[in-house]
């Protein structure tokens, strides 16, 4: 009889629960906050009302439009639109929806192109996605994170090489516009095929034409299927371009808790500062330096900050970032290049002056720079290009010395043949990247000078002989530094023979 008492308790107590559960929502449901429409601006529109509203709220517009809460000023919010305000009058009522503006997430978004709210753009249908995160989120903490020491490969030879790239890592790429960085971006992305990885690419304020040819060879190389596209092009409203890459983040931090490596492109940053200070003007925010909001930094900051390699007890993903900007006249030194530069990790500079002499991808080697740097690399790269990075700067001012008419000694002038070699090994068509163990043995080759005497003309028929000659005779070779082992002096040897035995025979395998 004991054991049925609190059974008998609790039944007795089951109907005045009901009934306050049915009073509290009854007493929900008459109460509903509408505000109203002050003013209504490009992008942005003041409303009255709704005093419980939170920060960043999705609010409906009696019209049909959405926003967000902004801006919340005594007596007034600030909100900006997600879409387009074409019908959004002034009187016009506002509603809450309860919720912080959010996104789909999960396996469902693989393979799609959608905009900043996760809704498709691509004609297939909706996303039956299962789940929706908030659109800004929490860095990791300190404590939840790993060390950033294993590699993220591009498969371009100097990038891998001389400025690599590990995973959880925030590598910056900025030039001046139509100089190869988006091309930098795919070659990443295509990479990573059969490798596990997912890869988001959010585009922001690009043109549709752009982002069309972007999808397009994805889908050539097979590279869509892992991937997700999040488009915020230069017609959307200026509120999706400020949302989209912290939504496209929100999609990719899904599959890192899963225990997954991924890698995020936002292209661009720029025109995502362009957005958000005009959003920004247009609420009344203070300009500061070129017209930019002070907290400008911040935007940025929390942005890339969730950028990590997640710790062993947390499933060990990844979520590595590759932020693109564009600079004016290489001016490398205004607000926004500095604001990003002194947030990431390192940054990948392409130089106009290399892109017009042919030397592509037009990697200036002096100004890029990994902060991680050996420590993310695979130990094959350690032996073979260690030293390559100083000598090859060294060439390049010996190379600008040299033009003056001077005569050279000996030394010099092998210096600089070698170094001519370098650059053009480095030299590498785009959508053709290479795996690492095929760039260990044409890089080990140039460092030894056994590509010294050869023609620069031959070069490239060269580079193909050692690695189709390296895929035939070594494949054991060719899978452990695949693997990731390091040279010992004994593989070293063998590819040494090899190569040596490749380029006696006139370059035939």
């Amino acid at each position: 009889m004991a054991r049925e008492e609190p059974f008998r308790k609790l039944l007795d107590e089951t109907p005045e629960l009901l009934n306050q559960i049915v009073t509290d929502y009854q007493a929900q449901l008459s109460i509903r906050e509408i505000g109203t429409v002050k003013s209504v601006g490009q992008g942005v529109a003041v409303v009255e009302g709704l005093p419980r509203v939170r920060s960043e709220e999705l609010l409906r517009f009696g019209s049909g439009s959405e926003g967000m809460a902004y801006n919340l000023d005594p007596g007034q919010l600030g909100i900006i639109l997600l879409s387009e305000g074409a019908n959004l009058r002034a009187g016009q009522p506002v509603y809450r929806t309860g919720r912080v503006l959010d996104t789909p997430v999960g396996e469902a978004l693989l393979g799609r192109v959608v905009d900043a709210l996760g809704n498709p753009i691509d004609e297939q249908g909706p996303v039956d996605a299962v789940e929706r995160r908030p659109v800004e989120q929490p860095a990791q903490p300190m404590m939840n994170r790993a060390p950033v020491s294993e590699p993220l490969q591009t498969g371009i030879k100097v990038i891998d090489a001389l400025i690599p790239i590990g995973l959880g890592q925030r590598e910056l790429i900025l030039g001046d516009r139509q100089i190869g960085k988006t091309a930098l971006a795919l070659d990443t992305i295509i990479n990573q095929r059969e490798k596990g990885m997912v890869c988001v690419y959010c585009a922001i304020g690009q043109r549709d034409a752009a982002v069309a040819r972007f999808i397009a060879d994805l889908r050539r190389f097979d590279a869509l299927a892992y991937s997700i596209v999040v488009v915020a092009s230069s017609d959307a409203p200026a509120g999706m371009q400020f949302v989209a890459p912290y939504a496209a983040t929100t999609m990719a931090e899904y599959f890192m808790e899963q225990g997954r490596d991924v890698l995020i492109v936002y292209d661009d940053l720029t025109r995502h500062a362009r957005a958000y200070r005009e959003l920004s003007l247009l609420l009344r925010r203070p300009p500061g330096r070129q017209a930019y909001p002070g907290d400008i930094f911040y935007i940025h900051s929390r942005l890339l900050e969730r950028a990590t390699h997640l710790s062993d007890e947390l499933g060990s993903g990844s979520l590595t970032a590759l932020p693109i900007i564009e600079t004016q006249s290489q001016n490398i030194s205004a607000y926004v290049p500095t604001n990003l530069i002194s947030i990431t990790d390192g940054q990948i500079y392409l130089s106009p002056k290399l892109f017009q002499k042919g030397v592509l991808p037009a990697v200036d080697v002096g100004e890029s720079v990994s902060r991680v740097g050996g420590k993310a690399q695979l130990p094959a790269y350690r032996t073979v290009a260690g030293d390559l990075r100083l000598a090859y700067s060294q060439f390049e001012e010996l190379e600008v010395f040299s033009r003056f008419g001077t005569r050279l000694e000996e030394q010099t002038r092998r210096q600089l043949e070698r170094g001519r070699r370098v650059r053009e090994i480095l030299k590498q068509p785009p959508y053709q990247p290479i795996p690492a163990a095929e760039q260990i043995i044409v890089l080990l080759a140039v460092t030894e000078g056994l590509l010294d005497d050869l023609p620069l003309a031959e070069i490239k028929d060269a580079e193909q002989a050692l690695q189709q000659a390296f895929r035939k005779r070594l494949p054991g070779r060719y899978q452990d530094i695949q693997a990731g082992k390091e040279l010992d002096e004994d593989t070293e040897a063998n590819l040494l023979e090899l190569a040596r035995d490749v380029l006696s025979t006139g370059i035939g395998v």
